[in-house]
């Protein structure tokens, strides 16, 4: 049963095996023009002899085809397998790249917040720097400022100091050594010596030992609100009631000289602090005798200039000379014009020590310091001046 199987199988696979050598043959071309006829002779011939062998070829034929679908079937397997593969791989790269895209934008966010942060930082510091060199250059002016009147100040007492000597004395810096009032006796009478020595001894004595009587004086109450006003918030505004008055009744006139275009320059160096006096010199001597420094000036480098006074215009012995700012031209001025210009310039360096802080004194006491000063510019302006040698 089992052969009988076999055979029959066998038998299948032979028939199969020559329909397709049969339409191998039909396929090939023919080598020569016998026609169909010869081949078909040749067949018959071989068909016996050659029936096992082309069982055998068909067998082998049927096992390549059917190996060749199962590597196909393998094949398709493994590419799926393989597709399978890379697809997960590619899933597991964008899920990596995603979360990569992400840290990204964490991290430019997290640089845009610390670079906005660091640059409000250097904006601060800056306006802190430039908060602190103006409040520097602030304090600089006004420590200049305070110098230069400390400066003034110097140079005024230097001046005052200077000229008095012992062949000359200052009677500014000197009261006691003022000349008094000497009596006037008509002619045709006679005294004695000894007895007008004798009177003038004793009334020296009297004067020595009455007490000297103090001016009476009385607060002016709409100058002292004015002032009470002015020292609440000081200024050097002229548009404030105080100053407003000063400059109107003493400094106005005081600084009204003949010489107006050179008066308004006076003015204006004098409200900015950049006029200064110094006495009149001459170009040094080789050789100073001692009659020299007695009768000129301390040290014999001061001298009196005869000339005009360039405020008044008047012909004056003017032993003092102005400058105004940092201009090289010097003016020669009068006695006269000198105590206004210098009773002014008291006046408003006094207003600026008030101003700065510099003075330590009650209110009362500032206040009539002020209108001791406002006196002095009242007296000056009227012509009265104190007389140096």
């Amino acid at each position: 049963m089992w052969k009988r199987e076999q055979k029959q199988s066998v038998g299948n696979q032979c028939l199969v095996s020559n329909r397709t050598l049969n339409t191998w043959k039909e396929a090939m071309p023919m080598d020569d023009e016998t026609g169909p006829e010869l081949h078909t002779a040749d067949a018959e011939q071989n068909s016996e002899p050659m029936s096992e062998e082309m069982l055998r070829n068909a067998y082998h034929l049927s096992r390549l085809r059917s190996s060749s679908v199962e590597i196909r079937e393998k094949g398709s397997e493994r590419l799926k397998e393989e597709l399978a593969k890379a697809q997960r791989e590619l899933k597991l790269k964008d899920e990596e790249c995603e979360k990569l895209s992400k840290v990204r934008e964490q991290l430019e966010q997290e640089l845009e917040e610390l670079t906005a942060s660091l640059f409000e930082e250097a904006h601060k510091m800056v306006r802190e720097a430039n908060t602190k060199q103006a409040t520097a250059e602030k304090k600089l002016k006004e420590a200049q400022g305070k110098i230069d009147v400390l400066l003034a100040e110097v140079t005024a007492l230097k001046t005052l100091v200077i000229t008095s000597t012992p062949s000359s004395p200052n009677r500014e810096l000197h009261p006691q050594l003022q000349i008094p009032s000497k009596a006037v006796f008509k002619k045709g009478h006679s005294r004695n010596k000894s007895m007008s020595n004798a009177i003038v001894t004793a009334t020296t004595q009297n004067s020595q030992l009455q007490p000297i009587n103090k001016d009476g004086r009385e607060i002016n109450l709409i100058l002292y609100d004015e002032f009470l006003a002015w020292k609440e918030e000081p200024t050097l505004d002229k548009v404030c009631p105080f100053l407003e008055r000063i400059y109107q009744e003493d400094i106005g006139p005081c600084l009204s000289f003949a010489k107006h275009e050179l008066t308004e320059a006076v003015q204006a160096a004098v409200e900015s602090n950049t006029l200064s006096i110094e006495p009149a010199v001459v170009q040094a001597l080789p050789v100073v005798k001692a009659s020299a420094i007695e009768c000129g000036g301390p040290n014999g480098w001061r001298a009196e200039v005869v000339t005009k006074c360039a405020l008044s215009g008047l012909s004056r012995t003017c032993k003092h000379r102005i400058k105004l700012g940092d201009s090289g031209s010097y003016f020669y001025i009068s006695p006269s014009c000198r105590s206004r210009i210098t009773a002014v310039c008291n006046f408003l360096t006094y207003i600026r020590y008030i101003q700065q802080g510099l003075v330590r004194q009650d209110v009362e006491q500032m206040y009539w310091k002020v209108m001791k000063l406002r006196k002095e510019m009242s007296v000056a302006k009227l012509g009265y001046y104190t007389e140096e040698s």
